[in-house]
């Protein structure tokens, strides 16, 4: 019991991160049919700017977590401007070949030895208490992942259903060409759902980099699970991605715990495989 409440909290706390990066991914394909395969590298970016800001500039932890977020999500508006806006007329393949090159030009960038270098770096921990409860580690950094993660996913629905420029996305993914006739701005509605999406995958970076390695192909990882996670839950479905999200967590956490930690990864893509094999359209149907 004591090694399932472990694993359990460990699961929530990962499952926190890999929704809010997946839910980015999401709106951006809910709204403009485009998957940013890209995405992975607005992740490791926004690791790299909270360390930046960190180690290098001596900002407190919260303030280099926020000009992050901004940073990435200014990123990602003119990613869409200047990348995808020209593209989105042309095949399908185009657009992702040329989200795939600015991958890979992020994390050239990244490496290069006058920026960062291709070494692993460690982002020290803003709270490093430790508490045991009935023979369970609870750290503050995870609890800290798990309570912003509530409250940033909250936050984005409250924005999405009680806010105008919320309605308006809504609006596009449901009907880009109806959006336009009524008066919406479509071109903005995708600059800031780009920026929004690079925000979420930043602030996902800040929380879990404490805890994990901070690295040049980090985004990499993380693009394969947040697309099996799109995939898993419904492509363009917000829902989906949330539970799909936490469904890979628990696969991995308890797959590695119980099984071998060498399989963790396998494990999840087992489910994923499972899921899809019983239900092609992911366990949600695309919704607004």
């Amino acid at each position: 019991m004591t090694l399932f409440l472990q694993q359990l909290f460990n699961a929530a706390a990962l499952g926190g991160v890999y929704a809010l990066v997946a839910l980015g991914l999401t709106l951006v394909y809910g709204v403009m049919r485009v998957p940013n395969f890209a995405h992975g590298g607005l992740y490791m970016l926004g690791a790299y700017f909270t360390f930046a800001g960190l180690t290098r500039l001596g900002w407190p932890y919260l303030l280099s977590l926020l000009v992050a977020a901004l940073l990435v999500a200014a990123i990602a508006a003119l990613m869409e401007r200047f990348i995808f806006y020209p593209l989105r007329d042309a095949p399908h393949v185009q657009p992702m070949i040329a989200a795939i090159g600015v991958l890979f030009f992020m994390e050239a960038a990244i490496a290069h030895p006058r920026v960062f270098g291709p070494e692993f770096q460690t982002m020290p921990s803003p709270i490093n208490a430790i508490v045991n409860v009935g023979g369970v580690t609870v750290t503050g950094q995870r609890l800290l992942v798990i309570a912003a993660s509530v409250l940033v996913v909250f936050g984005l629905n409250y924005f999405l259903k009680r806010t105008l420029t919320g309605a308006t996305i809504e609006a596009m993914s449901q009907n880009r060409q109806g959006a336009r006739l009524v008066g919406i701005d479509t071109n903005r509605v995708g600059m800031l759902t780009f920026a929004i999406s690079g925000a979420l995958a930043a602030v996902a970076a800040a929380l879990i980099a404490p805890i994990n390695l901070v690295s040049p192909s980090m985004g990499e990882v993380m693009n394969l699970k947040v697309f099996a996670i799109i995939i898993l839950g419904g492509m363009g479905s917000v829902p989906g991605a949330i539970v799909g999200a936490f469904l890979l967590a628990f696969a991995e956490t308890f797959g590695g715990a119980y099984i071998s930690t060498d399989f963790a990864d396998v494990i999840g893509f087992a489910v994923l495989v499972l899921v899809l094999a019983l239900k092609p359209q992911g366990l949600f149907r695309r919704s607004a």
